[in-house]
């Protein structure tokens, strides 16, 4: 039978360049959906992919993880078009408006810091984030709650008796255990949404290995590495595109002294697609699985094992499974409230 495997975030960057290996490593067995929130977008990298592979099997879905609405389409949708699904890539992310410390940055470029900064951001940047129409903090829902709320929507055909599934998710090095505080999973009063959301997507993968593996469902997280996307180069919005090009030496250099350093979504992608090759049961589920790439340009994935404990990951889950219950409660009330109006506009009079 074909593995089915959905990739959220699959328009680009390490997304879509996993879905190009993943084609790569076995066209005819697979079932590709790619789950994005610009359909044009979504278009446009599935002709890429049938370009380079046209017998594969390539499906899309709308879906915008920082809606609730568009997260509970996605998920029935996609009961109706499959009866089970082997791999749920957790790939979709956004860092909104990065503050920049330019100052912070120069001086850690000449310090003893400067892989640790180029490796996690730590001490250069910060993020403003915003509200969704659903009133959740939006790096927090798109990074997040909305994976969190289509695994449980998914239930159905992620857990089988007798097969397992594999839930994998792309975290970061820029998740800190310090952004996060379990008083305000959302975010609200802090600087670091996207560490605290990679945070809380460590706690959360192994609170889901706790609840689903008895169910055949698998929880694993990897860390691209340092790797050159939309989102890396949405960071330095102020700064010239010519001095990408000149940073770019130094970042080759410093991958002769560092193996975080991917550079290229191919590369930042190898930890998602070794983990594609594994049996889930063997991982380790406190671990981080890091694409790794020698400074002769070799990759490899090595495990790392989080900052991440028991008590606090059963903590998150209990909070997100509250939220879970809040929204849907909201979601329903709307739709009767809009069903109301509908009908009182077909009422007594209406033609």
């Amino acid at each position: 039978m074909n593995k089915v495997i959905l990739v959220t975030g699959a328009n680009s960057g390490i997304g879509l360049a996993l879905c190009e290996r993943l084609l790569s490593e076995d066209t005819e067995g697979l079932q590709l959906c790619l789950a994005c929130r610009n359909m044009r977008r979504a278009q446009a990298a599935r002709s890429a992919l049938l370009a380079s592979h046209p017998t594969a099997q390539v499906a899309l879905l709308q879906l915008d993880t920082s809606s609730i609405s568009s997260v509970m389409a996605a998920a029935q949708e996609l009961k109706l078009r499959y009866n089970r699904l082997d791999y749920l890539y957790l790939n979709a992310g956004i860092m909104p408006n990065p503050q920049f410390d330019v100052k912070a940055f120069f001086k850690g470029l000449f310090s003893s810091r400067v892989v640790t900064m180029f490796a996690t951001g730590e001490g250069i940047l910060t993020q403003r984030d915003c509200v969704t129409r659903d009133g959740l903090q939006e790096v927090f829902a798109t990074n997040l709650f909305g994976h969190f709320l289509l695994i449980r929507e998914l239930e159905p055909v992620l857990c089988h008796a007798g097969r397992t599934s594999q839930l994998i998710w792309t975290s970061s090095s820029n998740a800190h255990r310090s952004a996060f505080n379990l008083k305000d999973i959302q975010h609200q009063k802090g600087t670091q949404p996207y560490s605290s959301s990679k945070y809380a997507s460590d706690l959360l993968s192994l609170a889901l290995n706790t609840h689903y593996n008895k169910q055949g469902l698998y929880s694993s997280v990897i860390c691209p590495g340092f790797v050159m996307t939309n989102l890396t180069y949405g960071i330095l919005p102020s700064f010239p595109a010519f001095l990408w090009t000149l940073l770019m030496p130094v970042f080759w250099l410093v991958r002769m002294f560092t193996n975080t350093f991917t550079l290229t979504p191919y590369n930042g992608a190898e930890a998602l697609l070794w983990l594609f090759k594994q049996k889930p049961e063997s991982l380790d589920p406190q671990a981080k699985y890091h694409s790794l790439t020698s400074g002769l340009g070799s990759m490899y994935t090595q495990p790392r094992q989080m900052d991440v404990d028991l008590e606090t990951s059963e903590a998150l889950y209990e909070k997100l499974l509250q939220l879970e219950s809040e929204v849907k409660k909201k979601l329903k009330e709307k739709e009767k409230g809009s069903q109301r109006v509908h009908s009182g506009a077909a009422g007594p009079g209406s033609s």
